[in-house]
């Protein structure tokens, strides 16, 4: 079985910069191909796993999202940095969703680790011996649902998540940004994956 980092989307991987639905939009970060290649050389699988409520939100169409998606594949290939798959929820339940066929609870919307077990379905993941990178606590609760090890990076809303993270929600590790992230896993594989 394979291993994998799971990365966040916005404020993890590129800059937050609220609903985006183009590529004209990405703000990127200067350090996040390095840190993908820096993972892919030490024998991960890199995928994003993103809630993307702005399809519920009627603010874009979920083919826009996977137009977004392939193109950021796209561009972090020419740069050397291989990202194996990315994976959206568009669903969101409750009042902020305008479009009724997303307006809806799902078990991929994290929390859930829902998005996390399908790609280990897909890909063949052993998720014991996989991380999940984001700036949210509901990112660190999927990946602890899913059986990951789990990062907290201070990028994107990471330093007020740090602040409120609950007693039995903390990451296993918490660093400054994906650039971080990657060079403690790298280095934490290195080591035979040996926790301090």
């Amino acid at each position: 079985m394979k291993r994998a980092v799971f990365l966040d989307r916005d404020g993890t991987l590129i800059q937050d910069r609220g609903y985006i639905a183009e590529f004209s939009e990405v703000g990127f970060f200067p350090f996040a191909a390095a840190a993908v290649r820096a993972l892919n050389r030490a024998g991960y699988l890199v995928i994003v796993a993103s809630n993307q409520s702005a399809v519920a939100r009627g603010l874009c169409t979920e083919e826009q999202v996977l137009r977004l998606h392939r193109r950021l594949q796209e561009h972090f290939r020419v740069l050397g940095a291989d990202i194996a798959a990315f994976y959206h929820c568009p669903f969101l339940p409750g009042p902020g969703g305008k479009v009724s066929a997303y307006c809806r609870e799902s078990p991929l919307r994290k929390p859930e680790p829902g998005m996390l077990l399908q790609a280990a379905r897909d890909h063949d993941l052993d998720l014991g011996r996989c991380f999940m990178v984001g700036d949210k606590a509901d990112d660190i609760e999927a990946g602890r649902r899913a059986g990951c090890r789990t990062v907290l990076v201070r990028t994107g809303y990471g330093k007020e998540s740090e602040s409120r993270l609950p007693p039995g929600g903390k990451p296993d590790f918490i660093v400054d940004d994906l650039g971080a992230a990657a060079r403690l896993i790298a280095g934490l594989h290195g080591s035979g994956g040996r926790r301090d």
